[in-house]
């Protein structure tokens, strides 16, 4: 059994035991946490598709940790203009276990 869901901007294909890293900071460490926007859920054979959500299903899932991403360098250059910038950003994140899956 699996479902998609919608969580800050993107869409992520989740099964029970599965740990996802969603680019923001949910909540605090070993808290449970409902994604209410599920797109999809898929179980023995059976499907169910929302329009655009499916009614009264839920994933639910514990924040296991808070961090930060490796490093993504943004180069920005004009040849023969002497223009270079060089910029860097580091995107939090937060570890979420998929603990249970309900569907209607």
């Amino acid at each position: 059994m699996f479902a998609v869901i919608k969580a800050k901007g993107y869409q992520y294909v989740v099964r029970k035991g599965e740990v996802i890293t969603i680019p923001a900071h949910l909540g605090e460490p070993n808290k449970e946490f409902q994604f209410d926007q599920v797109l999809m859920i898929k179980d023995n054979g059976n499907t169910i598709v929302g329009k655009p959500y499916v009614e009264n299903a839920m994933v639910k899932g514990v924040v296991k940790e808070h961090g930060r991403l490796p490093k993504v360098i943004v180069y920005k250059f004009k040849r023969r203009e002497k223009y270079r910038r060089k910029k860097g950003h580091r995107q939090d994140f937060s570890a979420v276990q998929i603990t249970d899956i309900i569907k209607p």
